[in-house]
């Protein structure tokens, strides 16, 4: 039963700092290919931000 009552808990604090970080003006957080929108050197050969960059097909 502790178990499940620290999970919420975890779970209720990391909702509840995204929350804050909207709230106060940060952005919707970002994913891991929004994140890397302005680092194309970085991007791995599948990533559809560096496709649709070099003009190739869009997914």
């Amino acid at each position: 039963m502790l178990e499940v009552i620290l999970a919420l808990a975890i779970i209720s604090l990391a909702a509840g700092g995204l929350s804050l970080g909207l709230v106060l003006g940060r952005g919707p957080a970002l994913t891991p290919c929004s994140a890397a929108d302005k680092n194309p050197e970085t991007r791995c050969a599948d990533c559809p931000l560096r496709r649709r960059k070099a003009g190739g097909p869009a997914e």
